[in-house]
């Protein structure tokens, strides 16, 4: 018996479930924050590499990953933020937008859009072109699966008292 899956299916209940997983991560770096008496902006800045974005970027890309994916798979205008967050309640804030917005798409706004064309601009360089489903498998999910790693190897890093039953979620 073959199981199809739709792109809706593919795409809007896995960004839910790992913003709030992301959410999560918040939640206890800041609760790490409040054991050990020292301020949870401390984790705002945080990098691996003197060249990688900080941790409050990690967080912005993750949210404009998922937003971006479900507007272009729908073939919507991408609402554009502000990159503003300057706190944990501000990235709350955000992850809970982003929530918000994945939900606000119907399956039926989603599903067929495998042959869509998606093109992604590039700072340099030719724009990149994909169907919707290579898109959603080959580029959105592996970016935003990138950034909320890299967010959670930040407080992981850091001392934050999370694992991978965190990252994943108890669903």
């Amino acid at each position: 018996m073959t199981t199809t899956i739709s792109m809706h299916s593919a795409s809007a209940p896995i960004f839910l479930q790992m913003l709030g997983n992301l959410r999560v991560l918040l939640d206890k770096a800041e609760a790490y924050a409040a054991t050990r008496k020292f301020d949870p902006a401390n984790y705002l800045g945080l990098r691996l590499a003197p060249d990688m974005l900080p941790f409050t970027r990690q967080i912005q890309i993750a949210s404009d990953s998922a937003k971006g994916a479900m507007a272009r798979l729908s073939g919507t205008e991408i609402p554009k933020w502000e990159d503003n967050e300057a706190s944990f309640a501000d990235l709350r804030a955000r992850i809970d937008k982003t929530i918000e917005y994945v939900k606000s798409f119907a399956p039926e706004q989603i599903d067929g859009s495998e042959g869509r064309e998606v093109t992604i601009p590039m700072r340099q360089g030719d724009p990149l072109k994909f169907s919707g489903e290579r898109f959603l498998k080959h580029y959105a999910l592996p970016n935003f699966f990138f950034h909320v790693t890299t967010a959670y190897a930040l407080l992981r890093h850091a001392g934050v008292d999370i694992g991978k039953r965190d990252f994943l979620g108890g669903r």
